[in-house]
């Protein structure tokens, strides 16, 4: 069983002013919780890690997550409120984010509040800013360095300035988080926010020493590569009509996750032993799976019959 650990919050899109007040579009959001869901449609047995609230919006984020098939018995719940991220668009369209976060549910859990994994869990994917924030940060920190001994650690930084602003607490974060994860996923964008003076290949190979086994970078349009310390591959992103590009990562790393149960390579050594061929296969594997999700409205993520 895969468990991805993080959080699940509310996209809330500003409408049009109604007389009495403003209307809104609530739709459902989070990294972490588009990870679960994407393995969900691609078959794999799955189990999300999180604090969700008791509110109306909580109830509507866990029935989403058992209508795809996740696991919710890992999921804490909590009176806290749930995490509102909401948008707006001025006069010449440039969206406007603010965040309603502190103090809500996916933050409440901690040390003692977590969950006991079932012997069945192989992977854990951690991601986004449920790291960045506290007591969560800490507890999920701890949680990957206790378990990456028995099973295989999965992390996408997902880096988020509306939560946490200060880039150098994310460097820290991530540098801390590569030296436990075997496998790292990550997208230019978020390599040009952290480490602006490096190319990939010096990260990827700074991360190789510090500990991960494979480094995966995705480049939107421009393709996807990954190393292992003995390997190197490079695939073009596949050709569709592209709609949007929500979701598009946390499908790409669902994508890798699913070629790699698919391959029984799911332990580090398995990882280091890929070489180019078996690379190329799986970013493009996981690159069309992403290229699907940019083909379609939202994060509407492929099943895996798409795929074939």
């Amino acid at each position: 069983m895969f468990v991805v650990c993080g959080e699940a919050l509310m996209d809330v899109y500003t409408g049009e002013a109604t007389p009495t007040g403003l209307a809104l579009d609530a739709r459902i959001g989070g990294s972490p919780l588009n990870v679960a869901q994407g393995l969900a449609r691609l078959g794999r047995p799955v189990a999300f890690l999180a604090g969700l609230s008791t509110d109306a919006f909580g109830e509507r984020l866990l029935a989403s997550l058992a209508a795809e098939g996740v696991d919710t018995s890992l999921v804490v719940r909590s009176d806290a409120p749930s995490t509102l991220s909401v948008v707006s668009v001025d006069a010449r369209g440039v969206p406007r984010y603010a965040f309603h976060g502190t103090g809500a549910a996916d933050r409440q859990l901690s040390h003692d509040t977590l969950p006991a994994l079932p012997p069945t869990v192989r992977v854990l994917q951690f991601g986004s800013y449920a790291l960045a924030v506290e007591p969560v940060g800490s507890a999920l920190l701890a949680l990957a360095a206790r378990e990456r001994g028995q099973r295989l650690v999965a992390y996408d930084p997902n880096v988020r300035l509306n939560v946490e602003p200060d880039v150098a607490r994310w460097r820290a974060l991530v540098d801390r988080m590569v030296s436990i994860a075997h496998l790292v996923k990550v997208s230019d964008e978020d390599l040009g926010l952290l480490y602006p003076a490096e190319t990939p290949e010096q990260v990827a190979a700074r991360w190789l020493a510090q500990g991960a086994v494979l480094v995966a970078v995705t480049r939107g349009g421009q393709g996807a590569s990954a190393w292992t310390r003995t390997a190197r591959a490079d695939v073009p992103t596949p050709q569709v009509k592209v709609i949007d590009t929500v979701g598009a990562g946390d499908t790409f790393q669902a994508g890798l996750l699913t070629w790699l149960d698919e391959h029984d390579a799911l332990t580090p050594g398995a990882l280091a032993a890929l070489d180019g061929q078996a690379l190329g296969a799986l970013l493009g594997f996981a690159a069309k799976a992403a290229a699907i999700t940019c083909s379609r409205r939202g994060a509407d993520m492929p099943r895996r019959a798409e795929l074939d």
